[in-house]
């Protein structure tokens, strides 16, 4: 049985609560593989983990907590103790969803050896069930390095982010032959080197469908195709709390907008002075 943890109100303080069923786990993922498509979105707080997990197979710490959250031009300034902070939380705020966090741009590029301390920093701090990593062929090596050591890795290939610089934008990928065949190639490369999973991010359609043929594992897709194994997005695009997102997001509410219109009420009761009102104050005691 695993353990969740839920917000006291009197408090605002995480408690733990024994949870109502087991976790999912690593293989069972891979036994999804063609089957009912997993449901992956980020998240990276505690009680956005609580919301989501019940509905979620996977919740994905990504680094885009570096735009979403810290408002930073890119992921590649994120760093291995932001992964941690925010991995740590979602894992106390869920029970069933299988938790992956994203290793940082710079932690696992240099060595094997290198990518190997910073994921067992990561799942030591965070108790998660694994680690993302972009990169294809070239980064295949490291990935076989950390499953042969029991490190579960999902792989990312297409649209990298952290690639950012590299790639010159964040346009979809795949648009040549020649790309399209790199691409495809590092899937199986990772899907060859252990992964249990792989995103694949903003390519052009085919791509999506020819890896998902290709390789043993599930594919994620995000900007990819329905014909993935599951999908993923940053939980903030999805709610619509971004008024400008990528071609690829369905906004499933406004949540912005609804946001807008509680707290433009509350500054209007406040400025009117009927709120707090008898229900949020105390009277004295007879």
């Amino acid at each position: 049985m695993s353990t969740t943890f839920t917000i006291d109100t009197s408090t605002s303080r995480a408690n733990p609560t024994p949870a109502p069923m087991k976790r999912l786990t690593i293989p069972a993922l891979r036994k999804a593989k063609g089957g009912t498509p997993l449901v992956m979105l980020t998240a990276y707080t505690v009680r956005t983990a609580q919301l989501l997990d019940p509905h979620c197979d996977l919740l994905l710490v990504g680094d885009s907590l570096g735009q979403v959250v810290y408002g930073l031009p890119s992921t590649v300034p994120v760093t291995l103790e932001m992964m941690a902070a925010h991995g740590a939380a979602v894992v106390r705020g869920s029970y069933h969803s299988v938790v992956i966090i994203d290793m940082p741009f710079g932690s696992y590029e240099a060595s094997p050896e290198k990518a190997f301390e910073s994921a067992a920093w990561l799942l030591k701090q965070t108790g998660a069930a694994g680690v993302k990593m972009e990169g294809g062929e070239a980064m295949a090596p490291t990935v076989r390095f950390l499953v042969e050591r029991g490190i579960p890795v999902m792989g990312h290939v297409g649209l990298t982010p952290q690639a950012v610089n590299v790639l010159g934008g964040y346009g979809a990928r795949g648009r040549t032959p020649e790309e399209a065949a790199k691409i495809v190639a590092d899937a199986v490369a990772v899907a060859d080197a252990g992964a249990f999973s792989i995103v694949i991010e903003g390519v052009v359609e085919p791509i999506a469908i020819e890896i998902t043929q290709k390789v043993a594992c599930p594919t994620i897709g995000i900007g990819a195709s329905a014909a993935c194994d599951g999908q993923v997005l940053v939980a903030e695009d999805m709610l619509g709390l971004f008024e400008r997102t990528a071609r690829f997001v369905k906004k499933f509410d406004d949540m912005a907008g609804r946001i807008s219109a509680a707290v433009e009420t509350y500054a209007a009761d406040v400025r009117s002075r009927s709120f707090p009102g008898p229900e949020q104050t105390y009277a004295p005691k007879d």
